[in-house]
């Protein structure tokens, strides 16, 4: 199995977290997705959440 992607296109990395305002990835996270192990994806999908709270609303 494949843990798919959670881009969304909107590729810019937030100053302060580190995290891409589109996808709460971190630049390591996004150029290592392709050869991670499907474990290791959806542990950072599972850090979504959590990040997301961490935040401010996007408008």
């Amino acid at each position: 199995m494949t843990v798919q992607s959670p881009c969304i296109d909107i590729c810019q990395i937030d100053g302060k977290t580190g995290w891409c305002v589109g996808c709460l990835r971190t630049r390591e996270e996004i150029r290592g997705w392709r050869t991670m192990t499907d474990h290791r994806g959806c542990q950072i999908l599972a850090e979504r959440q959590r990040r997301e709270s961490k935040v401010p609303a996007r408008p």
